[in-house]
C-alpha cells in the first residue's frame, strides 16, 4: 500500500512538472461562495438637457451624490430655457437625454417623423400631493369647477400641459373648452400679475407659486389636479442613439431610478396623510436649491411628487394624445407604442433591488 501511494504522487508530480516546462498553469479552484470579479462597463460620457426646475431634483441627485459615477457614466447637466428646445435637441441628437414636460408641441414634433423614446417619470399630478391647482382670486365666489362657464381661465401656452389640465378638468365636470374664454399669458409671473389684478376669473399655477399666492394674500385655491386626476406631466427622454445603446441606457436608469428613491425618501414621504421631511431631506433641499439657484425656503415649497422607482404612467400618455388629437391640438394621432419604452427602467430596477 505505501509503495503504491508512493508512486502515485510521483506520477502527480511528473505530470505537474511537464506543465510548468509547457509554460501552463494550474487554474485554482474559486474558493466557495466567491464569485469573479465583475467585468467593468464601458464609460460612457451623458450630456443631459434640462431646465433649472425643482422637478429635476433626481437627475441633481444622480450627478451630486455620484450615482452615475457608480455606473461608469460621465453625466453633465446641460441648461436650456424653455421645454421645447430640449425635446428637439434630444430627437436629434445634441443631447443625449431630455428632461421635461410632456406637450402638443413635443407630440406633433414626433408626429412630424422625429424620433424619441419616454423612459421614465420626471413629475406627475398625484392624489395627496401639492403640485399644480385651479387658483381663483380670494374675492371670487367660484368654489367649484362647475362655476367656471363663461369665465376668463389663465394658462402659460396654447398646447401647454396648462392647457391639458385645465381642458381634462372641464372635461371631468361636465363642461368643456368651449364653455371658457383661455387666455395665454405666456409665463408663470404673467398668472400670478393676472390673477392679483382680476384680468382673469381663474389660472393654472404651480408650485411654489401656489403658496407664494395664497402667502401673499390675494388668491386661494378651488381644485388640485392630483386631487382629480393622475397626469403624468413631464419625462425622461432619451435620444435615439442613446436607446441603441442599452448597456449604458440601462446603467443610466439604475442610477437615476437611485436617485429618485433617494429623493422620494427625503421628500416625499407622509405621516397620518401628511407629507413629512424624511431621512436626508435637508441635504436633497440644499442639493436642488445649489442647482436651481433658488433659496431653500422656496425649495421646500415646491417639491414635486414623482414615482419612487420612476416609473411613467405609460397609459396616461395615451390618454394625452388622444385628447389632444380630439382637440386638433397635434396634426395627427400617433402610436404611443412608438415613443414608450418602460423595458429600460424595468431591467434596471431588476438589478437594482429593492
Amino acid at each position: 500500500m505505501k509503495k503504491a501511494s508512493l508512486l502515485a504522487i510521483t506520477a502527480i508530480l511528473c505530470v505537474t512538472t511537464a506543465l510548468a516546462g509547457c509554460g501552463q498553469k494550474a487554474t485554482p479552484t474559486p474558493a466557495a461562495g466567491n464569485s469573479a470579479e465583475p467585468v467593468k462597463s464601458e464609460p460612457v460620457s451623458v450630456e443631459i438637457g434640462m431646465l433649472k426646475l425643482t422637478s429635476s431634483a433626481p437627475l441633481f441627485i444622480g450627478i451630486e451624490k455620484g450615482f452615475f459615477k457608480e455606473q461608469n457614466i460621465d453625466a453633465k447637466a446641460k441648461w436650456f430655457d424653455a421645454a421645447q428646445p430640449i425635446a428637439v435637441a434630444t430627437a436629434g441628437g445634441s443631447v443625449d437625454v431630455g428632461a421635461t414636460g410632456i406637450t402638443a408641441s413635443l407630440y406633433n414634433m414626433v408626429a412630424g417623423g422625429q424620433k424619441l423614446l419616454i423612459v421614465a417619470d420626471k413629475g406627475r399630478e398625484q392624489k395627496g400631493y401639492s403640485s399644480t391647482a385651479l387658483m381663483v382670486h380670494k374675492d371670487s365666489p367660484i368654489k367649484s369647477i362647475e362655476e367656471l362657464k363663461g369665465k376668463k381661465i389663465g394658462i402659460t401656452q396654447t398646447g401647454s400641459t396648462y392647457h391639458y389640465m385645465i381642458g381634462r378638468l372641464l372635461d371631468k365636470h361636465g363642461l368643456s373648452l368651449k364653455d371658457i374664454e383661455l387666455v395665454p399669458l405666456n409665463s408663470i409671473s404673467g398668472l400670478m400679475e393676472s390673477l392679483k389684478s382680476k384680468q382673469v376669473d381663474a389660472v393654472m399655477l404651480n408650485e411654489p407659486n401656489l403658496t407664494a399666492v395664497v402667502k401673499a394674500g390675494y388668491g386661494k385655491v378651488v381644485a388640485q389636479v392630483g386631487d382629480e386626476m393622475e397626469y403624468q406631466t413631464s419625462g425622461v427622454f432619451f435620444s435615439p442613439k442613446l436607446a441603441s445603446n442599452k448597456d449604458a441606457a440601462v446603467r443610466f436608469l439604475e442610477a437615476y431610478a437611485k436617485a429618485t428613491r433617494y429623493y422620494y425618501d427625503a421628500a416625499l414621504t407622509q405621516k397620518d396623510g401628511k407629507v413629512v421631511p424624511g431621512a436626508n431631506y435637508d441635504e436633497v433641499v440644499k442639493i436642488i436649491a445649489k442647482y436651481t439657484g433658488q433659496p431653500e425656503e422656496n425649495v421646500k415649497q415646491g417639491l414635486p411628487y414623482m414615482d419612487r422607482d420612476g416609473k411613467l404612467l405609460a397609459n396616461d400618455i395615451k390618454t394625452q394624445v388622444d385628447w389632444y388629437a380630439k382637440e386638433k391640438l397635434i396634426d395627427k394621432a400617433i402610436d404611443t407604442k412608438g415613443i414608450v419604452n418602460t423595458d429600460l427602467l424595468d431591467q434596471a430596477l431588476k438589478k437594482l433591488g429593492k
